[in-house]
């Protein structure tokens, strides 16, 4: 696979994840247009996950500022 989501609550605690991307690319751009609807679902945080190796390549919040 490639790569996907966990999201995060503010204790950072996984509250669910996406389905995977083949590209990191695909990832971000979808996260460009879906972090709105999952900033009002209350994640607080999102982690973009290496399906093949299972390490975080960054984490970001939703949050403003």
């Amino acid at each position: 696979m490639g790569v996907r989501w966990d999201y995060l609550d503010a204790g950072g605690r996984t509250m669910g994840r996406s389905e995977p991307f083949a590209e990191r690319s695909a990832a971000e751009d979808w996260m460009g247009q879906a972090w709105e609807e999952l900033a009002e679902q209350g994640v607080q945080e999102v982690e973009l996950r290496d399906e093949k190796t299972g390490r975080t390549v960054y984490r970001m919040g939703l949050g403003p500022g």
